[in-house]
């Protein structure tokens, strides 16, 4: 008898089990942290389920979902997608160049030749490698344009050294890339900035106001704005 109950025993345990099964919910490209780079990836939802003999036959619940590579297969958390991938990261330092170029020019940098110039290497080493002076004057005007025609949405006729239509541009392009940037990156943007606001010499209060926005934009503290400010104006020709 006891040698009956064993073999039920384990007859029981070869044949009864709990297996997840998974199904594709859709895919794209995200950044695998097991591979260190841009990667495809499906996300999957998954369902347990009891099986008898390798067969499934009742829904057991959710196993939740994840985001499996298509190239090493690791799965992650859904969070793995909070990660931009690189293409998608260097396209944000981009426009975070050209938008605080941008700024600059708009307190008080447009009419100097040499403003221009410093803003319009900046921009181009950013990656943008066809930008002229002329398309960001351009620009600097059909923003202006722009923002006589939109309402101002309650917060003033100026912010933060610039228009408020400027300002909206500042905290929807930078506030989204300092969640991806170490404070050494935040300083580097801001002093991109300051050394187009100082190109024509010492800055001006607008454009210190403008620059001030820009490390509040980058989550980045009064002190650590101020010091990278300073730093930059102590190195001025």
């Amino acid at each position: 008898m006891a040698g009956s109950v064993g073999l039920l025993q384990i007859w029981g345990l070869c044949i009864w089990g709990v297996r997840t099964s998974w199904r594709t919910e859709s895919d794209g490209d995200f950044y695998c942290p097991g591979c260190g780079g841009d990667r495809g990836y499906r996300r999957r939802a998954g369902t347990r389920k009891l099986t008898v003999v390798g067969v499934p036959l009742m829904a057991r619940g959710s196993a939740g979902s994840v985001i499996e590579c298509a190239a090493c297969r690791t799965r992650y958390g859904l969070e793995a997608l909070e990660r931009p991938t690189t293409t998608r990261f260097s396209a944000m330092l981009r426009d975070a160049a050209y938008t605080v170029a941008l700024a600059v020019l708009v307190a008080g940098g447009a009419t100097s030749r040499h403003t221009r110039e410093v803003a319009t290497a900046a921009v181009r080493e950013a990656g943008f490698t066809d930008c002229t002076q002329e398309q960001l004057l351009a620009m600097l005007t059909a923003l202006s344009t722009t923002a006589d025609a939109v309402p101002d949405r309650g917060l003033g006729d100026a912010i933060d050294g610039c228009g408020s239509w400027l300002s909206i541009e500042l905290h929807e392009v930078l506030e989204p890339l300092a969640e991806h940037l170490a404070p050494q990156g935040c300083e580097r943007i801001l002093l991109q900035g300051a050394r187009i606001a100082l190109a024509d010499g010492p800055y001006r209060p607008a454009e210190r106001d403008a620059l001030a926005a820009v490390g509040r934009c980058l989550r980045m503290s009064t002190e650590a704005t101020e010091c990278v400010l300073e730093a930059a104006a102590r190195v001025l020709p």
